[in-house]
């Protein structure tokens, strides 16, 4: 009889125990993520997740600091605000903000779900917070648009990225989601929108725009190619896009031959009106899908040539860091991440080959490609040509070395350049750049990547001992390329003349600017030195080195600048134009209309005493 009571107790206790292991484990369960587009509050998003049962506590929570393609700390946690967590019950559970992107939950066993709001990011591009680079940003514009970088709105828990992801997300009427994200079809309502993702990677891989502009999609070979367009104003759409970007794409195909790394690719284009609205311009690739961001001011024929170049290197990223790529990258982590020192392959190979394909496939002529390459050697000319490309890789999110990250889309490019004319000399015009990421694309993919440190040593194995020497010298090493000779031996020399620019920056695709901020106070803006300056700011009277205070009215702090560089891409030739600035401590009003900028550049011509040799090396080059 004593014992009764005991055995009583010990089997209700088995039940209670019974009943908290039937709840799904976070371990063996999906985290159900669920956005709210509708019900949106002070232009704030909800997002909730249920990561299902823990074990134990306390627990983490984090949204990204960094993502993958980016290169900068941006604290995408910055933008989420009133964070609950609630227990089984509905109780309000302990919740500590450690900083701008983790939240740790004390009590993590009695955790059900967490709510929180997302504030978008473009709104504060203009003015006050120093914004992540648009196109890995995020729109909240309520019922007509929503660019959804995913990284900025879903988060994950401690020790669960690797954990499958259903994410539900209810949108306006007229609004249509255009995403590489695995669509789940099972129990669709109107106006809700189901995917899924095998782990948190997936999820913020796969960006979604949610727009009432029609989406058009195209073949090329056995990928299918979806277009979104969204322009506030109604001046572009998707269908006008489609040709250039068909033509463009089916030719990218024709040179990466068998390389082959999606069935899907999305391609999300968000036109901004430079008011109050996103003013970095550019593209963040993903495996299946990039975001786009230009100003809606473009003409049709800049549009259209920039969109091939910025959406040909985002392509072609399929081959790297996508496919081919370290243990950093297979593994990153976004809230205290290592990098890479391969930036010359990731960024490098990637801007070279997105040049080098529209000369082999008839897009451009040669002399628009020699133009590329000058124009690419003198934007280099504006870093530090001494600095080892490889540390300057490894450490580019640290302060010291961020101003120099630009460089991988200049100097990297030409790094490219060089590696594929000592391959093709050296293999009598066979084997270059492409057939060696071919051979690292069978050898390493998306689940297999290779050690940081032994890559190099890697590519010297699988070429040519000279080509170790290369990298020993001016990639790990800091001794400067000489383009001049290295150009001889294709047959080329060069020579100097104008080119068009834009006022503040050498062309919109680079962004390669006349002008930088202070390093120890981001609001000091100055014309920079070293440099040839364009005509607008020779003929207005700048100097190297002048402080800018304001233009036209518009106070040049960090923020300021950002709006003045927008409203010059609608300047005409007689657009009157004053600058205040400020010269070895003293004040100075400059004056005078914009006319059109042009800049110096070096040119490239072919040397008519080449011999037979340098003119195979440039036809096997050129022609692949």
């Amino acid at each position: 009889m004593k014992s009764f009571p005991s055995l009583l107790f010990t089997a209700l206790l088995l039940v209670s125990c019974a009943a908290s292991r039937n709840l799904p484990k976070a371990s063996e369960t999906a985290v159900a993520a669920s956005l709210d587009l509708v019900s949106v509050a002070d232009d704030r998003v909800m997002v909730s997740l249920d990561p299902g049962a823990f074990d134990e506590g306390p627990i983490r929570f984090y949204i990204p600091k960094t993502v993958p393609g980016t290169y900068s700390e941006d604290d995408y946690g910055r933008y989420v605000e009133d964070l609950v967590a609630y227990g089984y019950k509905d109780e309000v559970l302990d919740v500590q903000r450690e900083d701008d992107n983790t939240w740790r939950i004390s009590n993590g066993a009695a955790l059900d779900r967490i709510t929180y709001y997302v504030n978008d990011s473009y709104d504060t591009e203009g003015g006050g917070a120093n914004a992540p680079f648009s196109p890995a940003g995020t729109d909240i514009q309520e019922g007509t648009h929503y660019m959804l970088n995913l990284h900025g709105f879903v988060g994950y828990f401690d020790g669960f990225k690797e954990r499958p992801y259903n994410l539900e997300i209810r949108a306006p009427e007229g609004l249509e989601p255009s995403t590489s994200l695995h669509a789940s079809v099972s129990g669709e309502q109107e106006g809700v929108y189901r995917f899924s993702a095998s782990r948190y990677f997936e999820v913020i891989d796969n960006p979604i725009q949610f727009s009432s502009q029609a989406p058009v999609s195209f073949q090329v070979g056995d990928i299918t190619v979806n277009l979104s367009v969204h322009s506030p104003n109604g001046v572009y759409s998707a269908a006008d896009l489609k040709p250039s970007m068909e033509r463009m794409m089916q030719a990218q195909k024709a040179f990466l031959g068998e390389v082959d790394g999606t069935r899907e690719y999305t391609i999300l284009l968000y036109l901004s009106t430079l008011q109050n609205d996103a003013i970095g311009f550019g593209a963040l690739e993903h495996h299946t899908s990039t975001v786009v961001v230009l100003p809606e001011q473009m003409s049709p024929e800049q549009l259209e040539q920039t969109m091939v170049d910025v959406v040909s290197h985002e392509f072609f990223h399929i081959v790297t860091p996508l496919n081919v790529h370290s243990e950093e990258i297979q593994y990153f982590d976004y809230n205290n991440p290592k990098m890479s020192q391969h930036l010359w392959m990731y960024e490098g190979t990637t801007e070279y080959f997105a040049n080098l394909f529209q000369i082999q496939q008839g897009l451009i002529d040669e002399a628009e490609f020699y133009d590329r390459i000058v124009e690419k050697i003198q934007n280099a000319n504006g870093y530090n040509d001494s600095l080892s490309f490889t540390e300057m890789s490894r450490h580019v999110l640290e302060p010291a070395y961020e101003s120099q990250y630009a460089n991988v889309y200049e100097k990297g490019a030409l790094i490219n350049m060089a590696l594929d004319l000592h391959l093709r000399e050296l293999s009598g015009g066979d084997y270059g750049v492409l057939d060696l990421m071919k051979e690292l694309s069978a050898k390493y993919d998306k689940e297999t990547p290779f050690k940081d440190d032994e890559l190099i040593a890697e590519i010297t194995r699988m070429t040519y001992p000279e080509i170790g020497r290369f990298f020993a010298e001016h990639v790990v090493g800091d001794t400067p390329i000489d383009y001049e000779a290295l150009l001889g031996r294709a047959g080329l020399r060069m020579g100097s003349y104008p080119v068009e620019s834009s006022f503040f920056l050498m062309d919109l695709e680079s962004q390669i600017p006349f002008i930088d901020l202070d390093q120890e106070n981001t609001d000091i803006v100055f014309v920079r030195k070293g440099i040839p300056l364009n005509t607008f700011f020779n003929e207005i009277g700048a100097e190297g080195g002048d402080v800018i205070k304001s233009v036209n009215g518009t106070a040049t702090d960090l923020d300021g600048i950002r709006t003045v560089i927008g409203q010059s891409l609608g300047w005409g030739p007689e657009t009157e134009v004053r600058m205040e600035v400020e010269r070895d401590g003293e004040p100075l009003i400059l004056e005078g209309t914009a006319g059109s900028p042009t800049v110096i550049r070096t040119g490239i011509s072919e040397d008519p005493e080449a011999g037979e040799a340098q003119r195979q090396l440039r036809e096997a080059w050129l022609k692949g």
